[in-house]
């Protein structure tokens, strides 16, 4: 699933071709991927809004139109693509998008998980899912003192919640290793007794690592691309996940992969404590 640096890298890929323009025309042709307001209502209201600005917040991107937000969430596969209006349309494609340059906006989805939300603007960080995200990784109010009291009564593995987006959103299953490990911390041990000291190391490490896999355009792994087929190279500088078997680059250990709660989880059982 896409994190948060590679929404943004999808974000950044898309600024330049849709900002400044109107929407002319919709259609939507799997109805589940519109979360809300109905099909019928989401087609009406979006006709002649102009894409004023895009950006992200946690996982979701957010489409600033003249009186609403349209907000996606890629989920698994969810990728945007640009044709020409009448192009034929590939049995992936699920909502377009006609631009008032002709051009045709399109959300593929091969597995159809990804969701999209209208919501009005000024209800759009109030109101659900954007008013149940936590805080973003450069957020100020991201504080050690923070974290350890969200964490304190979690018995929950370390690894689970900091997937946790209504703690700090953005973060999935790729860098939540990567945290992990560059923290010393093992991913099994429940978040409760995470120290305030270590709250700081997964801090700083958050935005080492997520500075700069957003430098590097995300982390390329299965099918993950942005909208115009840019590949992230993130996935060059992976101390951890992925790497089960190999060598750990601090102490030589051979890397182990568990599962917790399902998630796939790669770690240095001499490293991580």
């Amino acid at each position: 699933m896409p994190e948060k640096p590679e929404v943004i890298t999808v974000v950044n890929s898309l600024k330049d071709r849709i900002v400044g323009k109107k929407i002319t025309g919709c259609n939507v042709f799997w109805d589940n991927i519109i979360a809300s307001p109905t099909v019928d209502e989401f087609k009406r209201e979006i006709i002649n809004q102009k894409i004023n600005d895009i950006t992200t917040r946690g996982k979701f991107i957010v489409i600033g139109l003249d009186d609403y937000s349209l907000l996606v969430h890629l989920r698994m596969e969810g990728k945007f693509f640009f044709r020409d209006k009448g192009d034929e349309l590939n049995k992936h494609e699920h909502v377009e998008l006609i631009l008032d340059d002709s051009i045709s906006f399109r959300f593929h989805d091969v597995r159809k998980f990804g969701k999209m939300h209208l919501i009005n603007k000024e209800e759009t960080y109030k109101v659900k899912p954007l008013s149940e995200l936590g805080y973003e990784y450069y957020d100020k109010g991201l504080t050690k003192e923070y974290l350890f009291d969200a964490f304190k009564n979690k018995k929950l593995p370390i690894k689970t919640v900091l997937l946790d987006q209504s703690i700090i959103t953005g973060i999935g299953n790729i860098y939540d290793d990567e945290i992990l490990f560059m923290s010393g911390i093992d991913p099994n041990r429940k978040a409760s007794d995470v120290t305030l000291d270590e709250c700081q190391k997964i801090i700083d490490n958050c935005v080492i690592v997520l500075d700069k896999a957003v430098k590097l355009g995300g982390t390329t792994i299965k099918s993950f691309t942005s909208s115009e087929g840019v590949h992230g190279l993130f996935q060059n500088e992976l101390l951890i996940h992925g790497r089960r078997g190999e060598e750990c680059k601090n102490c030589g250990t051979e890397i182990t992969k568990i599962k917790i709660n399902g998630r796939g989880t790669y770690y240095c059982t001499k490293c991580q404590k």
